[in-house]
């Protein structure tokens, strides 16, 4: 048997050559050949060939980039290989290797059409950050790909059934619940968004070694296994999926009753003041925006877990908690209880195909509600209800050092991820507290979500020398995306610098909610930003938002500014 080396070399990408070599490994397991592969780049290394592997050798695969060591392989038969053909088809690049008997260069690997969903709860920032990181990504590696942004207005540049026809794989980005119905037959791999926007390589890698048939069997060389990021992701993916649908119930809620308080005063919407413009705006607000916001929340939790038939029984529950005073803390059990109700009632019915058409539409909604139904009423709900009363008791009696106490966490939270778990905690139970009255988390956590790129914005101007050409240019751009509230403008500078910039960011956020709670700044809306200051009514003490705002940038920008060191 042929004796085979490799040195992959990934540069500065030292995770492409760990996949590479993991990759070359299995597809010579699996051709049961023998490889001794050494890996180089940043961040990793050791395992260098031996001289005794290195004499007994009949080939070497020379992989990737930087200093491979070429000189120490002599007249030995060689194939210089990209990273990229290995980390798409470790398998061919081993086959037309060892089939050859000439020293000639692996060809590149034949371009696969790759289709791909991007969504996150907001819709906004991580949605569109992801597809970008799959497009250069996927360019890169010399496969054309389409992507679908499942945004916060709706699908964008949406996959047509000719293009999902002739994908070679589907990949799947999302940190919500994504319909997969047109995808049956299909190749497809499901992850998080947070994957495609930091190694949109590896990912595509991993997609094409582990991507496993939608609704059919797997694929002949093995079982595939689903995508561990959305296997772990469970709970969260399905709450993060009933926040994205709930969210604008919140905003054009918020909105309308504070527009309604605007035009008819603080009596706007008492019954005397019937037929006015600002209690009828209250009346759309508050009876109608305010009375969804549950019954979507837990509607969508169930759809995330079980499909469409989720949606109705969740919706019920949901309904069914807002009505117990049990609210979303009711509503988020609902959904689960739901989801899970109808995922395990689908599976475990069996009925003659002549009538499985009745499962979708009578069986599974009829059993799923009544159960969820319930549960809510003699079980779950008077107990959350009493949770949430004490709740929000404790909440709107905060004053002092409690309520700085709060807004420092809440804060805090924001900056530590910008927009990652621990930042979409903070923001969706601050969030679902809205619908409970309860409007001053979520001044802590819009002005904590804002400080952090508007506090990099400020650095760049302040200390142009902490920062390259690129990011003093991108400095800019993440000001107007502070303004918006869209934290995650700020990643690509903690990304780069992430033990220094990040704790200035925490700092700053922290220090900015707690003055918003200790001032009494509350906000009635779940976003906007700056831009909605000016509505009347949607900010309560408004110059004292803007005082905690300014504090929480000057601090981000002055201690991102210290601790930086200069540009290279």
């Amino acid at each position: 048997m042929t004796q085979v080396l490799a040195v992959v070399g990934g540069g500065d990408q030292g995770l492409h050559a760990v996949l590479a070599g993991a990759a070359l490994r299995k597809a010579a397991e699996r051709r049961r050949q023998a490889v001794e592969v050494e890996l180089r780049g940043k961040g990793v290394g050791g395992n260098p060939l031996s001289a005794s592997a290195i004499q007994g050798a009949q080939a070497v695969l020379l992989i990737g980039e930087g200093d491979l060591g070429e000189g120490r392989f002599g007249a030995m038969r060689r194939a210089r290989i990209r990273i990229e053909d290995v980390l798409t088809d470790a398998q061919a690049v081993l086959d037309r290797v060892l089939s050859g008997d000439a020293p000639t260069p692996v060809a590149a690997s034949i371009p696969k059409k790759i289709v791909a969903i991007t969504s996150c709860p907001t819709g906004i920032a991580h949605t569109f950050m992801a597809a970008e990181g799959l497009q250069a990504a996927a360019e890169a590696l010399g496969h054309p790909i389409r992507v679908e942004t499942q945004g916060s207005v709706g699908a964008r540049d949406a996959l047509t059934p000719e293009e999902i026809a002739a994908a070679d794989l589907v990949l799947i980005a999302a940190d919500t619940g994504v319909d997969r119905a047109r995808f049956a037959g299909k190749k497809l791999y499901a992850t998080n968004t947070k994957a495609a926007i930091r190694d949109g390589k590896g990912l595509i890698a991993t997609a094409f070694a582990e991507a496993q048939v939608h609704g059919g069997e797997a694929v002949a060389e093995g079982p595939a296994r689903p995508a561990a990021a959305e296997t772990k992701a469970g709970a969260y993916k399905h709450l993060m999926t009933g926040v994205s649908f709930m969210l604008p119930f919140v905003v054009a809620g918020g909105l309308l009753i504070a527009l309604a308080f605007a035009f008819g005063g603080i009596d706007a919407m008492k019954p005397e003041n019937a037929g006015t413009l600002g209690f009828a705006l209250g009346e759309i607000g508050a009876k109608a925006a305010f009375a969804l916001i549950v019954p979507a929340l837990a509607g969508y939790i169930a759809y995330s877990i079980a499909d469409r038939p989720g949606i109705a029984p969740g919706m019920i529950g949901g309904m069914l908690a807002a009505n117990l005073q049990a609210g979303f803390l009711g509503g988020i059990a609902a959904g689960f209880i739901a989801g899970y109700a109808t995922s395990f009632l689908n599976k475990h019915i069996r009925l003659h195909r002549n009538l499985e058409g009745l499962k979708p539409v009578l069986i599974l909604p009829l059993l799923a509600a009544a159960i969820t139904g319930l549960l809510m009423i003699y079980v779950v709900g008077v107990p959350v209800a009493a949770i949430l009363a004490a709740l929000t008791e404790w909440l709107k009696g905060m004053q002092g050092t409690s309520a700085v106490l709060l807004g420092l966490v809440l804060g805090g939270m924001m900056a530590v991820d910008m927009g990652g778990p621990v930042n979409k905690a903070a923001y969706a139970s601050s969030a679902a507290l809205i619908a409970s009255g309860i409007t001053a988390p979520m001044a802590a956590v819009m002005i904590g979500g804002m400080t952090p790129p508007l506090g990099i914005a400020l650095a760049t101007r302040l200390f142009p020398a902490r920062f390259s050409k690129p990011e003093r240019e991108a400095g800019g751009a993440a000001a107007v995306l502070g303004a918006a509230f869209i934290t995650e403008g700020a990643i690509p500078f903690a990304a780069a610098d992430p033990l220094r910039v990040i704790p200035a960011m925490v700092a700053g956020s922290a220090l900015a909610g707690a003055i918003a709670l200790s001032l009494g700044v509350e906000i009635k809306v779940p976003h906007g930003g700056l831009f909605i200051l000016p509505i009347p009514n949607a900010v309560t003490n408004l110059p004292g938002a803007l005082i905690a705002i300014a504090v929480g940038t000057l601090v981000t920008g002055l201690l991102v500014g210290l601790l930086k060191k200069r540009a290279a």
